[in-house]
């Protein structure tokens, strides 16, 4: 490849999770202390990192195949440098060493802040691997966040690992044991962010609302993690994602209701309406503490907008079965939902067992979807007429237009010159769409 005039240049690409989008931030930041600057081209990269994702199907073979796609770039400069991060590193390790010798190095999600060194270490020749849960936090090993790129909005992980072990999921054996970051670190963290701009922080983790990060007075938990971020000034606007019904405690419901900042959307995944399912999927809650959970939190905040993950065709679900999780999209209504056909994770309890059939699987998908899109499309409708207001992020796409999210999460665009990025201002819905909303400024 020969030495290069300026900066060396840096291509991430991101698989999966809101999670990865950090994780690969947080990266950039890191390899930025080593002279990379980021570049959205792989073909002008001194060094491409997959950071990948094991939640889907196949998302191994998806990541043999981007890299058999690097083969020839590789071959043409053989001084590019090829890591592969993230949770599929996690699962395979030196297999991927093993399959694909264009790898320089094998990184797994709670390592990453070895990547300086690792990537010093390919330079020199040597291919590295590290899968470990080392006991350092790699967030104390990590630079300073420089200003954000991507606009008013962040994410900020504040817990990574789960402890649920629900028999389909990948999750505790790739991210490891649940554990939290110390509160004044999330909140050092997010006062550098709003002090460079970002007026929304989405908190993440694996199982957020299981945060038990340590803290003044003893541990704490996301309700009063979240109380302590809404006394920042200049960060206007809370979210946090992805949360377990059983980790809802009564403090984190009452913040709905009494923190002004965070906001009125909540993605509360449940899976399946049975409970002969959810005990088979290890989820330890039944479709009626559920509901009775909503119930809790529509009390707290009257206007919340719930979101949920649901698995269709789960190892033994019948019809009825099937028709139970249906009944309770009914009785919820929700605003939006992700869902999926079942698909086994080698490792898994839930792999062991005998498939639904693809053909019924794929009817019971395509029902559920357009229960689903029924429930989403009316809650857009019944936004038409209100005020909102709108945190707007960036240009749309038509000539004049802005983009930005409602305090529900739904996308807004607006033709106004007065609607700049960074701006929150008031929206009066006029139309709905498939999948946003339009509207005048109202102020």
């Amino acid at each position: 490849m020969g030495e290069t005039a300026g900066p060396k240049k840096l291509w991430i690409k991101t698989y999966g999770c809101q999670m990865n989008v950090y994780d690969s931030e947080r990266m950039a930041e890191a390899m930025g202390g080593e002279g990379y600057v980021v570049t959205d081209r792989a073909d002008e990269a001194d060094m491409v990192i997959l950071n990948t994702c094991h939640i889907r199907e196949k998302a191994a073979e998806k990541v043999y195949s981007d890299l058999g796609r690097l083969r020839p770039l590789k071959a043409a400069r053989p001084d590019l440098k090829i890591g592969v991060a993230g949770c599929v590193a996690q699962a395979e390790g030196a297999e991927i060493l093993r399959r694909m010798p264009l790898v320089d190095l094998v990184v797994g999600p709670q390592s990453y802040h070895r990547l300086p060194a690792m990537a010093k270490a390919a330079a020199a020749g040597e291919k590295t691997v590290d899968t470990d849960f080392p006991a350092e936090d790699k967030f104390d090993h990590l630079p300073d966040r420089p200003a954000p790129s991507r606009g008013p909005t962040a994410f900020l992980t504040v817990q990574e690992g789960c402890d649920k072990f629900c028999s389909f999921c990948v999750v505790p054996y790739t991210r490891g044991a649940e554990v939290s970051r110390p509160a004044a670190k999330v909140l050092d963290e997010a006062r550098g962010l709003v002090a460079r701009g970002v007026r929304e922080i989405t908190l993440l983790g694996q199982n957020v609302n299981a945060y038990h990060g340590a803290g003044e007075g003893g541990e704490w938990g996301l309700g009063r993690l979240v109380r302590a971020l809404a006394g920042i000034e200049g960060l206007e606007r809370i979210r946090y994602t992805t949360s377990h019904p059983n980790d809802m405690d009564d403090d984190l419901i009452a913040a709905h209701g009494e923190v002004a900042e965070l906001m009125p959307y909540l993605h509360l995944p449940v899976q399946s309406g049975s409970d002969r399912i959810l005990k088979a999927m290890n989820r330890k809650h039944t479709a009626e503490a559920y509901l009775r959970l909503v119930e809790r939190i529509r009390a707290a905040r009257p206007d919340v907008l719930l979101s949920s993950d649901f698995i269709v065709g789960f190892p033994g679900e019948t019809e009825a079965e099937f028709d139970a999780t249906l009944d309770l999209i009914r009785a919820v209504g929700f605003g939006a939902a992700f869902s999926f056909k079942y698909s086994a994770r080698p490792g898994t309890p839930a792999a062991e067992r005998p498939p639904v059939p693809a053909e019924i699987a794929d009817d019971r998908l395509q029902r559920l979807q357009a229960l689903v899109t029924e429930q989403q499309r009316a809650a857009q409708a019944a936004m038409v007429g209100r005020t909102v207001k709108v945190l707007f992020e960036k240009p749309g796409r038509m000539p004049g237009q802005m983009v930005g999210k409602s305090d529900y999460l739904h996308a807004v665009h607006v033709a106004d010159p007065a609607a700049m990025p960074g701006r929150i201002a008031p929206v009066r819905i006029t139309e709905s769409g498939p999948n946003s909303l339009g509207g005048v400024l109202a102020g």
